[in-house]
């Protein structure tokens, strides 16, 4: 910057206000600046910049795995929702592991960041202190409530509801379950299998825990597996529920290598909409959750504790929680072959 202003004419302090496009300045100073910024090929140090404005352009996301379609079309989304308010997106991978869930809060890294889109899996309702920063931080998911934070979630137990009830509709009363963990209370299986077992019950229809199948990690080979063990166990079943789609996906090749027929045979729902949905055969029936509002309204919540923070003084807002909208998506899988999404 000296050598800038040196080779202007000016001061240090008027290459600054050029550079940081103050007003009053003259058209004929802030052009000789800009010439020798030009000529010298100067570059600002925008990390300090933004440091001493108090902050420095960049969130963090932290998901559980990119590895799952959802969770990769998610960072996507939320990539470009920050990049319309002038964020860049650091993403960090935690695998569900409880130290590096911690990590993510509390290690050096945070630092780094303006604030923090946090997906827990590891850490559950025990672990609120957790949560308890000094910065901002958006929450996703089912693991944690109450935590004293901005929370953006899906409708997970009606969304669930509705997609069983479409099962339902179509005639089916023997619907399995992909997906379950044992003993879970809180988290997207728990709720999304209440779901289920609310629309069973409203149907008047017998709930067959045979029926219901535990996975660990839902992925394309567990649903399978899942699958697998199901048509050899013998129990009978017209229809499948899988607790999103990878797993729905695994259930299709299963079902495919058995001979059965889908529809006909088993129909087949998901729940996420992930791209691959469109391009299974047959197409796949499932839930979209809302991705695009949670992204959305998540880096919104964000940026606007952000601001808020770096402006200072005046009372916070309330922290709010908001439940995504949720759309069922039936396609052929459920419908038969040929039909559109209604």
């Amino acid at each position: 910057m000296q050598d800038v202003a040196r080779l202007a004419g000016v001061s240090v302090k008027t290459v600054s206000n050029v550079i940081n496009d103050y007003p009053h300045i003259s058209p004929t100073t802030r052009s000789k600046v800009e010439k020798a910024i030009g000529q010298l090929g100067y570059e600002p140090n925008l990390t300090a910049r933004n440091l001493r404005r108090g902050r420095t352009g960049l969130i963090g996301l932290a998901l559980p795995e990119l590895k799952l379609p959802y969770f990769a079309e998610l960072a996507d989304s939320v990539i470009v929702a920050a990049e319309k308010r002038g964020l860049r997106v650091l993403i960090e991978q935690t695998n569900s592991e409880r130290a590096r869930e911690i990590d993510v809060l509390h290690g050096s890294v945070r630092h780094l960041l303006d604030g923090l889109i946090f997906s827990p899996l590891a850490l559950g309702q025990e672990d609120v202190r957790q949560l308890r920063v000094d910065y901002p931080l958006v929450v996703l998911g089912e693991r944690v409530f109450d935590h004293g934070n901005d929370h953006v979630t899906m409708s997970n137990v009606e969304a669930a509801r509705a997609a069983t009830t479409h099962l339902i509709d179509l005639g089916r009363t023997r619907i399995a379950l992909i997906g379950s963990h044992a003993g879970e209370v809180v988290g997207s299986a728990a709720l999304r299998e209440r779901g289920y077992v609310e629309a069973m019950i409203r149907a008047g229809l017998a709930l067959d825990r045979d029926l219901i199948r535990e996975t660990g990690l839902w992925h394309r080979e567990t649903g399978a597996d899942a699958m697998r063990e199901l048509i050899s166990s013998g129990v009978a079943f017209d229809a499948v529920f899988a607790m999103n789609d990878a797993m729905a996906i695994g259930c299709l090749h299963a079902l495919h290598e058995a001979g059965l027929r889908i529809p006909e045979d088993v129909a087949v729902i998901g729940f996420d909409d992930i791209e691959d949905a469109a391009f299974t055969s047959p197409t796949l029936s499932t839930i979209s959750p809302g991705r695009q509002q949670i992204a959305d309204e998540s880096v919104e919540l964000l940026h606007r504790r952000i601001e808020a923070k770096v402006k200072g003084g005046g009372e916070p807002e309330q922290f709010v929680r908001i439940d995504a909208d949720f759309e069922l998506i039936a396609r052929e899988s459920t419908l038969g072959r040929g039909q559109r999404p209604a």
